[in-house]
């Protein structure tokens, strides 16, 4: 007679698994996210035209900040762009989308080997 214990266990240990994402998908990910975060500061810009005193923004940036560090990991790209949302004005410019555009153009020169580039003259 099977043991109903051990079934439920090995749904379990099933379900645990964890979820992969392939890198392509978490960029595209990350772009997409970035370009929304963007686009809804520019069309939203009298609620977000204080720079560091509005809260809306702030709480926009960390949120987005944390995604992009959870789907691309931490890379220095990212601080000029949430200290740049921080000054009003500048909120105009689309740092994330340029963060993440920078990271990805990082990522495929790591995977060009070496003599595959073009080298100085």
């Amino acid at each position: 007679m099977p043991d109903p214990n051990q079934s439920r266990n090995q749904q379990t240990a099933i379900t645990d698994d964890p979820i992969v994402i392939s890198p392509i998908t978490r960029f595209r990910t990350a772009m997409l996210l970035a370009i929304a975060a963007d686009a809804l500061q520019l069309i939203f810009f009298p609620l977000f035209v204080e720079g560091a005193e509005s809260p809306a923004s702030d709480v926009l940036d960390v949120g987005v900040g944390a995604v992009l560090v959870y789907l691309l990991g931490w890379h220095w790209e990212f601080l000029p762009s949430f200290l740049g949302k921080l000054a009003p004005g500048v909120d105009l410019v689309p740092f994330w989308t340029l963060a993440v555009a920078n990271v990805y153009r990082k990522s495929k020169q790591t995977l060009v080997p070496a003599q595959d580039r073009p080298q100085p003259q």
